[in-house]
Protein backbone atom coordinates (compact mmCIF):
# COMPACT_ATOMS: atom_id res chain seq x y z
CA UNK A 1 0.00 0.00 0.00
CA UNK A 2 2.83 2.07 0.36
CA UNK A 3 4.79 1.75 -2.74
CA UNK A 4 0.87 2.12 -4.03
CA UNK A 5 0.61 5.62 -2.91
CA UNK A 6 4.30 6.52 -3.22
CA UNK A 7 3.49 5.40 -7.12
CA UNK A 8 0.82 7.63 -7.33
CA UNK A 9 2.16 10.69 -5.45
CA UNK A 10 4.88 10.57 -8.18
CA UNK A 11 2.64 10.13 -11.15
CA UNK A 12 0.92 13.11 -9.21
CA UNK A 13 3.31 15.18 -9.01
CA UNK A 14 4.60 14.54 -13.34
CA UNK A 15 1.47 14.88 -14.13
CA UNK A 16 -0.04 17.94 -12.80
CA UNK A 17 -0.64 20.95 -14.58
CA UNK A 18 2.62 22.49 -13.75
CA UNK A 19 4.64 20.09 -14.33
CA UNK A 20 3.36 19.47 -17.57
CA UNK A 21 3.58 22.92 -18.20
CA UNK A 22 7.62 22.98 -17.45
CA UNK A 23 8.08 19.61 -19.63
CA UNK A 24 6.39 21.81 -22.61
CA UNK A 25 8.81 24.78 -21.79
CA UNK A 26 11.68 23.10 -20.99
CA UNK A 27 11.09 20.86 -24.11
CA UNK A 28 10.49 23.91 -26.22
CA UNK A 29 13.73 25.51 -25.20
CA UNK A 30 15.86 22.44 -25.42
CA UNK A 31 14.13 22.40 -29.43
CA UNK A 32 15.28 25.97 -29.96
CA UNK A 33 19.03 25.55 -28.77
CA UNK A 34 19.58 22.36 -30.87
CA UNK A 35 18.34 24.37 -33.96
CA UNK A 36 20.09 27.08 -32.84
CA UNK A 37 23.44 25.84 -32.67
CA UNK A 38 24.00 24.75 -36.14
CA UNK A 39 22.71 28.08 -37.49
CA UNK A 40 24.79 30.30 -35.09
CA UNK A 41 28.19 27.52 -35.91
CA UNK A 42 27.20 28.02 -39.68
CA UNK A 43 27.11 31.73 -39.01
CA UNK A 44 30.50 31.97 -37.41
CA UNK A 45 32.16 29.99 -40.27
CA UNK A 46 30.68 32.07 -42.74
CA UNK A 47 31.77 35.24 -40.87
CA UNK A 48 34.93 33.84 -40.70
CA UNK A 49 35.23 33.27 -44.35
CA UNK A 50 34.04 36.92 -44.91
CA UNK A 51 36.94 38.20 -42.65
CA UNK A 52 39.46 36.03 -44.37
CA UNK A 53 38.51 36.89 -47.89
CA UNK A 54 38.75 40.66 -46.74
CA UNK A 55 42.52 40.16 -45.02
CA UNK A 56 43.25 37.93 -48.99
CA UNK A 57 41.78 40.98 -50.91
CA UNK A 58 43.24 43.36 -48.72
CA UNK A 59 47.27 41.78 -48.64
CA UNK A 60 46.91 41.79 -52.29
CA UNK A 61 46.25 45.30 -52.56
CA UNK A 62 49.14 45.77 -50.80
CA UNK A 63 51.32 43.82 -52.89
CA UNK A 64 49.92 45.76 -56.02
CA UNK A 65 50.83 48.92 -54.30
CA UNK A 66 54.63 47.88 -53.32
CA UNK A 67 54.91 46.23 -57.02
CA UNK A 68 53.69 49.51 -58.31
CA UNK A 69 55.82 52.15 -56.19
CA UNK A 70 58.74 50.20 -56.94
CA UNK A 71 57.87 50.07 -61.16
CA UNK A 72 57.74 53.85 -60.85
CA UNK A 73 61.18 54.24 -58.51
CA UNK A 74 62.87 51.96 -61.13
CA UNK A 75 61.44 53.86 -64.16
CA UNK A 76 62.82 57.13 -62.14
CA UNK A 77 66.38 56.07 -61.94
CA UNK A 78 69.21 55.09 -63.85
CA UNK A 79 69.35 51.42 -63.07
CA UNK A 80 69.62 48.86 -65.50
CA UNK A 81 67.95 46.15 -63.71
CA UNK A 82 66.73 43.76 -66.24
CA UNK A 83 63.10 42.29 -65.74
CA UNK A 84 63.93 39.14 -63.83
CA UNK A 85 66.05 40.99 -61.55
CA UNK A 86 63.33 43.32 -60.96
CA UNK A 87 60.95 40.59 -60.22
CA UNK A 88 63.07 38.72 -58.23
CA UNK A 89 63.82 41.69 -55.80
CA UNK A 90 59.97 42.65 -56.09
CA UNK A 91 59.23 39.85 -54.53
CA UNK A 92 62.19 39.20 -51.83
CA UNK A 93 61.81 42.20 -50.46
CA UNK A 94 58.00 42.51 -50.51
CA UNK A 95 58.09 38.91 -48.62
CA UNK A 96 60.72 40.16 -46.14
CA UNK A 97 58.91 42.78 -45.08
CA UNK A 98 55.82 40.78 -44.54
CA UNK A 99 54.69 39.36 -41.21
CA UNK A 100 51.54 37.21 -42.31
CA UNK A 101 49.10 36.51 -39.49
CA UNK A 102 48.58 33.12 -38.63
CA UNK A 103 47.54 30.46 -41.17
CA UNK A 104 48.00 33.23 -44.04
CA UNK A 105 50.96 32.31 -46.40
CA UNK A 106 52.30 34.33 -48.74
CA UNK A 107 53.89 32.65 -52.04
CA UNK A 108 55.46 33.43 -55.05
CA UNK A 109 55.60 31.45 -58.36
CA UNK A 110 58.06 31.33 -60.58
CA UNK A 111 56.99 29.24 -63.64
CA UNK A 112 54.92 27.09 -62.24
CA UNK A 113 57.06 26.31 -58.91
CA UNK A 114 57.25 27.83 -55.86
CA UNK A 115 60.07 30.77 -55.87
CA UNK A 116 59.55 31.96 -52.39
CA UNK A 117 57.48 31.51 -49.54
CA UNK A 118 56.46 33.66 -46.22
CA UNK A 119 56.71 31.87 -43.96
CA UNK A 120 58.85 29.16 -45.37
CA UNK A 121 56.94 26.39 -44.33
CA UNK A 122 53.93 25.76 -46.21
CA UNK A 123 51.32 23.06 -45.11
CA UNK A 124 50.71 20.21 -47.41
CA UNK A 125 48.00 21.50 -49.93
CA UNK A 126 50.27 24.30 -50.97
CA UNK A 127 54.00 22.14 -50.90
CA UNK A 128 55.49 22.14 -54.01
CA UNK A 129 53.86 19.52 -56.69
CA UNK A 130 50.36 19.53 -54.86
CA UNK A 131 46.95 19.90 -57.06
CA UNK A 132 45.89 23.23 -55.78
CA UNK A 133 49.77 24.84 -56.11
CA UNK A 134 50.00 23.36 -59.90
CA UNK A 135 46.44 25.02 -60.52
CA UNK A 136 47.50 28.29 -59.03
CA UNK A 137 50.81 28.61 -60.75
CA UNK A 138 48.93 28.33 -64.45
CA UNK A 139 46.79 31.20 -63.36
CA UNK A 140 46.21 33.74 -66.29
CA UNK A 141 43.89 35.77 -64.72
CA UNK A 142 43.00 36.41 -61.17
CA UNK A 143 41.55 33.18 -59.12
CA UNK A 144 39.70 33.59 -55.84
CA UNK A 145 38.01 30.46 -54.37
CA UNK A 146 38.18 28.19 -51.37
CA UNK A 147 39.15 24.14 -51.56
CA UNK A 148 38.26 21.69 -48.96
CA UNK A 149 40.64 19.09 -47.63
CA UNK A 150 39.79 15.94 -45.56
CA UNK A 151 43.02 16.82 -42.90
CA UNK A 152 41.12 18.22 -39.76
CA UNK A 153 44.63 20.87 -39.02
CA UNK A 154 43.93 22.55 -42.94
CA UNK A 155 39.83 21.91 -43.12
CA UNK A 156 40.07 23.96 -45.99
CA UNK A 157 42.11 26.68 -47.73
CA UNK A 158 41.27 29.61 -48.79
CA UNK A 159 43.23 31.42 -51.35
CA UNK A 160 43.76 34.54 -54.31
CA UNK A 161 46.42 34.60 -56.76
CA UNK A 162 47.35 36.65 -59.66
CA UNK A 163 50.14 36.92 -62.42
CA UNK A 164 52.31 39.30 -62.06
CA UNK A 165 52.99 40.80 -65.66
CA UNK A 166 56.45 42.00 -66.80
CA UNK A 167 58.16 41.78 -69.95
CA UNK A 168 60.14 38.66 -68.92
CA UNK A 169 60.15 35.47 -70.12
CA UNK A 170 59.16 33.42 -66.67
CA UNK A 171 56.13 33.48 -65.71
CA UNK A 172 55.22 34.98 -62.36
CA UNK A 173 52.02 34.67 -59.73
CA UNK A 174 51.60 35.86 -56.68
CA UNK A 175 49.31 34.04 -54.14
CA UNK A 176 48.16 35.12 -50.92
CA UNK A 177 46.39 31.41 -48.94
CA UNK A 178 44.88 31.13 -45.46
CA UNK A 179 43.86 28.01 -43.84
CA UNK A 180 41.05 27.96 -41.77
CA UNK A 181 41.19 24.70 -39.49
CA UNK A 182 42.64 27.20 -36.73
CA UNK A 183 39.92 29.78 -36.51
CA UNK A 184 37.06 27.53 -37.48
CA UNK A 185 38.49 25.22 -34.18
CA UNK A 186 38.05 28.10 -32.34
CA UNK A 187 34.76 28.93 -33.70
CA UNK A 188 33.90 25.39 -32.52
CA UNK A 189 34.79 25.93 -29.19
CA UNK A 190 32.76 29.55 -29.41
CA UNK A 191 30.06 27.14 -29.76
CA UNK A 192 30.27 24.71 -27.17
CA UNK A 193 31.03 27.63 -24.53
CA UNK A 194 27.58 29.15 -25.96
CA UNK A 195 25.76 25.72 -25.53
CA UNK A 196 27.22 25.39 -21.93
CA UNK A 197 25.91 28.96 -21.00
CA UNK A 198 22.70 28.06 -22.88
CA UNK A 199 22.13 24.67 -20.80
CA UNK A 200 22.61 26.37 -18.02
CA UNK A 201 20.28 29.23 -18.73
CA UNK A 202 17.95 26.50 -19.36
CA UNK A 203 18.53 25.42 -15.81
CA UNK A 204 17.78 28.41 -14.02
CA UNK A 205 15.06 29.20 -16.40
CA UNK A 206 13.25 26.25 -15.47
CA UNK A 207 13.59 26.43 -11.63
CA UNK A 208 12.26 30.36 -12.14
CA UNK A 209 9.77 28.15 -14.54
CA UNK A 210 8.49 26.34 -12.18
CA UNK A 211 8.18 28.78 -9.49
CA UNK A 212 6.24 30.96 -11.47
CA UNK A 213 4.22 28.69 -13.14
CA UNK A 214 3.09 27.59 -9.21
CA UNK A 215 1.94 30.91 -8.62
CA UNK A 216 0.20 32.04 -11.57
CA UNK A 217 -1.45 28.34 -10.69
CA UNK A 218 -2.16 29.34 -7.57
CA UNK A 219 -5.67 30.01 -8.25
CA UNK A 220 -6.63 26.93 -9.75
CA UNK A 221 -5.40 24.60 -7.11
CA UNK A 222 -7.60 27.49 -4.45
CA UNK A 223 -10.49 26.23 -7.15
CA UNK A 224 -9.59 22.76 -6.92
CA UNK A 225 -9.57 23.01 -2.77
CA UNK A 226 -12.84 25.26 -2.86
CA UNK A 227 -14.47 22.60 -4.92
CA UNK A 228 -13.62 19.68 -2.57
CA UNK A 229 -14.84 20.99 0.69
CA UNK A 230 -18.34 22.08 -1.59
CA UNK A 231 -21.27 19.68 -0.17
CA UNK A 232 -25.15 20.10 -0.79
CA UNK A 233 -25.12 21.12 2.52
CA UNK A 234 -22.30 24.17 2.53
CA UNK A 235 -21.79 26.22 -0.96
CA UNK A 236 -21.06 29.23 1.06
CA UNK A 237 -17.36 29.04 0.39
CA UNK A 238 -16.29 31.52 -2.68
CA UNK A 239 -12.46 31.77 -4.91
CA UNK A 240 -10.48 35.11 -3.67
CA UNK A 241 -10.68 36.85 -6.81
CA UNK A 242 -7.26 38.48 -7.37
CA UNK A 243 -6.20 41.15 -10.19
CA UNK A 244 -7.12 40.07 -13.87
CA UNK A 245 -6.81 37.73 -16.89
CA UNK A 246 -8.26 34.75 -17.72
CA UNK A 247 -7.59 32.94 -14.01
CA UNK A 248 -9.37 35.83 -12.39
CA UNK A 249 -12.04 35.56 -14.84
CA UNK A 250 -12.67 31.58 -14.46
CA UNK A 251 -12.76 32.19 -10.47
CA UNK A 252 -15.01 34.99 -10.91
CA UNK A 253 -17.03 32.34 -13.19
CA UNK A 254 -16.92 29.83 -10.66
CA UNK A 255 -18.07 32.14 -8.07
CA UNK A 256 -20.89 32.74 -10.39
CA UNK A 257 -21.59 28.83 -11.10
CA UNK A 258 -21.49 28.63 -6.79
CA UNK A 259 -23.90 31.38 -6.66
CA UNK A 260 -26.16 29.89 -9.07
CA UNK A 261 -26.07 26.81 -7.63
CA UNK A 262 -26.36 27.48 -3.81
CA UNK A 263 -29.86 29.60 -4.98
CA UNK A 264 -30.65 26.34 -6.70
CA UNK A 265 -29.86 24.41 -4.24
CA UNK A 266 -32.08 26.67 -1.73
CA UNK A 267 -34.45 26.80 -4.12
CA UNK A 268 -34.89 23.16 -4.41
CA UNK A 269 -35.05 22.72 -0.84
CA UNK A 270 -38.09 25.41 -0.88
CA UNK A 271 -39.85 23.76 -3.54
CA UNK A 272 -39.18 19.76 -1.86
CA UNK A 273 -40.55 21.47 1.24
CA UNK A 274 -43.43 23.49 0.04
CA UNK A 275 -44.46 20.81 -1.79
CA UNK A 276 -44.60 18.48 0.73
CA UNK A 277 -46.62 20.39 2.46
CA UNK A 278 -49.11 21.07 -0.38
CA UNK A 279 -49.30 17.29 -0.96
CA UNK A 280 -49.35 16.38 2.95
CA UNK A 281 -52.57 18.21 3.11
CA UNK A 282 -54.64 16.46 1.28
CA UNK A 283 -53.55 13.23 1.69
CA UNK A 284 -53.86 14.00 5.67
CA UNK A 285 -57.58 14.70 5.21
CA UNK A 286 -58.16 11.39 2.82
CA UNK A 287 -56.48 9.30 4.89
CA UNK A 288 -58.17 10.61 8.20
CA UNK A 289 -61.87 10.37 6.32
CA UNK A 290 -61.20 6.85 4.99
CA UNK A 291 -60.20 5.49 8.96
CA UNK A 292 -63.02 7.19 10.05
CA UNK A 293 -65.83 6.19 7.64
CA UNK A 294 -68.62 4.12 8.69
CA UNK A 295 -70.73 1.92 7.00
CA UNK A 296 -73.32 4.41 6.33
CA UNK A 297 -74.09 4.52 2.63
CA UNK A 298 -75.20 8.42 3.21
CA UNK A 299 -71.62 9.16 4.99
CA UNK A 300 -69.62 7.01 2.55
CA UNK A 301 -71.13 8.62 0.15
CA UNK A 302 -69.49 11.99 1.28
CA UNK A 303 -66.72 10.92 2.08
CA UNK A 304 -66.32 9.50 -1.32
CA UNK A 305 -67.04 12.89 -2.51
CA UNK A 306 -64.56 14.48 -0.36
CA UNK A 307 -61.53 11.95 -1.19
CA UNK A 308 -62.32 12.79 -5.09
CA UNK A 309 -62.26 16.59 -4.21
CA UNK A 310 -59.13 16.17 -2.96
CA UNK A 311 -57.60 13.86 -5.66
CA UNK A 312 -58.45 16.39 -7.96
CA UNK A 313 -56.55 19.50 -6.22
CA UNK A 314 -53.89 16.73 -5.75
CA UNK A 315 -53.87 16.18 -9.79
CA UNK A 316 -53.97 19.73 -10.71
CA UNK A 317 -51.27 20.43 -8.13
CA UNK A 318 -49.35 17.60 -9.99
CA UNK A 319 -50.05 18.95 -13.35
CA UNK A 320 -49.17 22.46 -12.56
CA UNK A 321 -45.37 21.04 -11.11
CA UNK A 322 -45.26 18.84 -14.37
CA UNK A 323 -45.87 22.30 -16.82
CA UNK A 324 -43.46 24.17 -14.55
CA UNK A 325 -40.38 21.33 -15.51
CA UNK A 326 -41.48 21.17 -18.47
CA UNK A 327 -41.14 24.91 -19.28
CA UNK A 328 -37.35 23.89 -19.19
CA UNK A 329 -37.93 22.13 -22.53
CA UNK A 330 -37.20 23.28 -25.97
CA UNK A 331 -40.30 21.37 -26.51
CA UNK A 332 -42.61 23.10 -24.36
CA UNK A 333 -43.79 25.38 -27.06
CA UNK A 334 -45.95 24.27 -29.93
CA UNK A 335 -45.71 27.85 -32.19
CA UNK A 336 -47.74 28.62 -35.18
CA UNK A 337 -49.49 31.83 -36.70
CA UNK A 338 -51.54 33.25 -34.85
CA UNK A 339 -54.84 36.00 -35.55
CA UNK A 340 -54.18 38.50 -32.48
CA UNK A 341 -57.50 39.91 -32.94
CA UNK A 342 -59.10 36.06 -33.11
CA UNK A 343 -57.62 35.17 -29.87
CA UNK A 344 -58.50 38.50 -27.64
CA UNK A 345 -61.95 37.59 -28.60
CA UNK A 346 -61.62 33.75 -27.87
CA UNK A 347 -59.97 35.21 -24.49
CA UNK A 348 -62.75 37.33 -23.61
CA UNK A 349 -65.61 34.63 -24.42
CA UNK A 350 -63.80 32.16 -21.80
CA UNK A 351 -63.26 34.90 -19.70
CA UNK A 352 -67.01 35.86 -18.90
CA UNK A 353 -68.00 32.16 -18.12
CA UNK A 354 -65.49 31.95 -15.06
CA UNK A 355 -67.51 34.01 -12.34
CA UNK A 356 -70.09 36.73 -12.29
CA UNK A 357 -68.08 39.72 -13.28
CA UNK A 358 -68.46 42.91 -15.32
CA UNK A 359 -66.33 41.95 -17.87
CA UNK A 360 -65.13 44.57 -20.63
CA UNK A 361 -63.47 43.95 -23.38
CA UNK A 362 -61.16 46.99 -23.91
CA UNK A 363 -59.00 46.44 -26.73
CA UNK A 364 -58.23 44.34 -29.26
CA UNK A 365 -55.17 44.87 -32.34
CA UNK A 366 -55.32 43.76 -35.48
CA UNK A 367 -52.40 41.26 -36.71
CA UNK A 368 -50.14 38.08 -37.02
CA UNK A 369 -48.44 36.58 -34.16
CA UNK A 370 -46.06 33.09 -33.86
CA UNK A 371 -46.77 31.94 -30.65
CA UNK A 372 -48.77 29.00 -28.76
CA UNK A 373 -51.91 29.83 -28.87
CA UNK A 374 -52.82 26.69 -25.97
CA UNK A 375 -49.89 28.40 -23.73
CA UNK A 376 -51.09 31.80 -24.44
CA UNK A 377 -54.46 31.12 -23.41
CA UNK A 378 -53.57 29.09 -20.28
CA UNK A 379 -51.29 32.13 -18.98
CA UNK A 380 -54.54 34.41 -19.70
CA UNK A 381 -57.02 32.61 -18.17
CA UNK A 382 -54.58 31.97 -14.99
CA UNK A 383 -54.71 35.80 -14.97
CA UNK A 384 -58.36 36.18 -15.11
CA UNK A 385 -58.75 33.21 -12.72
CA UNK A 386 -56.24 35.17 -10.66
CA UNK A 387 -58.76 38.33 -10.76
CA UNK A 388 -61.83 36.53 -9.66
CA UNK A 389 -60.26 35.15 -6.74
CA UNK A 390 -59.19 38.60 -5.73
CA UNK A 391 -62.65 40.69 -6.27
CA UNK A 392 -66.51 40.88 -5.37
CA UNK A 393 -69.18 39.99 -7.52
CA UNK A 394 -70.06 42.60 -10.12
CA UNK A 395 -67.03 44.18 -9.85
CA UNK A 396 -64.90 45.55 -13.37
CA UNK A 397 -62.42 42.74 -14.92
CA UNK A 398 -61.24 44.27 -18.13
CA UNK A 399 -59.28 42.08 -20.92
CA UNK A 400 -57.22 43.83 -24.12
CA UNK A 401 -54.40 43.40 -26.11
CA UNK A 402 -52.29 45.86 -28.14
CA UNK A 403 -49.27 46.36 -30.32
CA UNK A 404 -46.47 48.27 -28.65
CA UNK A 405 -43.03 48.32 -31.34
CA UNK A 406 -41.99 44.48 -31.70
CA UNK A 407 -44.24 43.57 -29.12
CA UNK A 408 -48.19 42.03 -28.40
CA UNK A 409 -49.64 42.45 -25.16
CA UNK A 410 -52.17 40.95 -23.27
CA UNK A 411 -53.63 42.61 -20.42
CA UNK A 412 -55.90 41.40 -17.51
CA UNK A 413 -56.91 44.74 -15.31
CA UNK A 414 -59.01 43.97 -12.19
CA UNK A 415 -60.31 46.28 -9.81
CA UNK A 416 -59.44 44.21 -6.50
CA UNK A 417 -57.62 45.02 -3.43
CA UNK A 418 -54.65 45.51 -5.52
CA UNK A 419 -50.83 44.23 -4.30
CA UNK A 420 -48.36 45.94 -2.10
CA UNK A 421 -44.95 46.65 -3.72
CA UNK A 422 -43.17 44.47 -1.34
CA UNK A 423 -45.64 41.53 -2.41
CA UNK A 424 -45.17 42.55 -6.29
CA UNK A 425 -42.32 39.93 -7.08
CA UNK A 426 -42.90 37.71 -4.81
CA UNK A 427 -46.47 36.77 -5.96
CA UNK A 428 -44.44 35.23 -9.17
CA UNK A 429 -42.38 32.93 -6.92
CA UNK A 430 -43.48 29.19 -6.77
CA UNK A 431 -46.00 28.14 -3.50
CA UNK A 432 -46.26 31.57 -2.84
CA UNK A 433 -49.59 33.11 -1.75
CA UNK A 434 -51.07 36.32 -0.46
CA UNK A 435 -54.26 36.35 1.32
CA UNK A 436 -57.49 38.38 0.58
CA UNK A 437 -58.66 39.59 3.50
CA UNK A 438 -62.32 38.85 2.55
CA UNK A 439 -61.53 35.33 1.18
CA UNK A 440 -58.89 32.95 1.42
CA UNK A 441 -56.45 32.55 -1.02
CA UNK A 442 -57.28 29.36 -3.21
CA UNK A 443 -54.78 26.71 -5.08
CA UNK A 444 -51.21 26.14 -4.56
CA UNK A 445 -49.54 29.42 -5.49
CA UNK A 446 -47.98 27.83 -8.87
CA UNK A 447 -50.52 30.04 -11.05
CA UNK A 448 -48.55 33.28 -11.84
CA UNK A 449 -45.52 30.98 -11.60
CA UNK A 450 -46.74 29.38 -14.94
CA UNK A 451 -48.02 32.81 -16.50
CA UNK A 452 -44.26 34.00 -16.17
CA UNK A 453 -43.08 30.42 -17.71
CA UNK A 454 -45.54 31.08 -20.19
CA UNK A 455 -43.94 34.54 -21.38
CA UNK A 456 -40.32 33.79 -20.66
CA UNK A 457 -40.37 30.27 -23.21
CA UNK A 458 -42.31 32.65 -25.96
CA UNK A 459 -38.81 35.01 -25.16
CA UNK A 460 -41.38 37.80 -23.53
CA UNK A 461 -42.30 38.83 -20.00
CA UNK A 462 -45.41 39.42 -17.68
CA UNK A 463 -45.33 42.88 -16.19
CA UNK A 464 -47.26 44.09 -13.36
CA UNK A 465 -49.25 47.70 -12.42
CA UNK A 466 -50.63 47.64 -8.86
CA UNK A 467 -51.94 49.93 -6.24
CA UNK A 468 -53.66 48.93 -3.04
CA UNK A 469 -57.30 49.77 -2.97
CA UNK A 470 -57.42 50.53 -6.38
CA UNK A 471 -56.80 47.43 -8.18
CA UNK A 472 -54.10 45.50 -10.47
CA UNK A 473 -53.44 45.09 -14.28
CA UNK A 474 -51.19 42.25 -15.20
CA UNK A 475 -49.60 42.14 -18.89
CA UNK A 476 -48.14 39.65 -21.04
CA UNK A 477 -45.97 40.82 -23.26
CA UNK A 478 -44.87 38.82 -26.46
CA UNK A 479 -42.43 39.45 -28.81
CA UNK A 480 -43.54 39.19 -32.41
CA UNK A 481 -40.20 37.42 -33.91
CA UNK A 482 -40.48 34.06 -32.22
CA UNK A 483 -37.54 32.58 -30.51
CA UNK A 484 -34.78 31.18 -32.53
CA UNK A 485 -34.46 28.29 -30.16
CA UNK A 486 -37.96 26.92 -30.87
CA UNK A 487 -39.06 25.01 -33.16
CA UNK A 488 -42.65 25.74 -34.78
CA UNK A 489 -44.88 23.10 -35.06
CA UNK A 490 -45.06 23.80 -38.97
CA UNK A 491 -41.21 22.61 -39.08
CA UNK A 492 -41.93 19.73 -36.56
CA UNK A 493 -44.91 17.80 -37.26
CA UNK A 494 -44.01 15.07 -35.28
CA UNK A 495 -44.13 16.76 -32.11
Amino acid sequence: MLETGRSNKFQDFFWEARSRILACYVILILIFVAFSIPAFRQVLFSRINERVHEDLHEQMDRFQEFAEAQRIELAESSRSDSDEMFQEFLFEEFLSRQLPEDDMFLIALRDGERYQSSPKALPKPLQAGSPLLNYLANAEQTLEGEEDFPDPEIDSVLYVAEPVEIDSESEWVFVVAHTTAGERAEAVDATLVIVEVMLAAVLVASILAWAVAGRVLAPLRLLLSTALTISESDLNRRIPVQGSGELAELATTFNSMLDRLQAAFVSQRSFIDDAGHELRTPITIIQGHLELMSDDPEEQQETLSLVNDELDRMTRFVEDLLLLAKAERPDFLMLETVDVSALTQSLYSKAKGLANRDWRLEGETKGQLVCDRQRITQAVMNLTQNAVQHTRENAIIALGSSRHKNNIRFWVRDTGEGITLDNQEKIFERFARISNRNRPSEGAGLGLSIVRAIAEAHGGQVELFSRPGIGSTFTLVIPLDPPSKRLSYEQDPNR
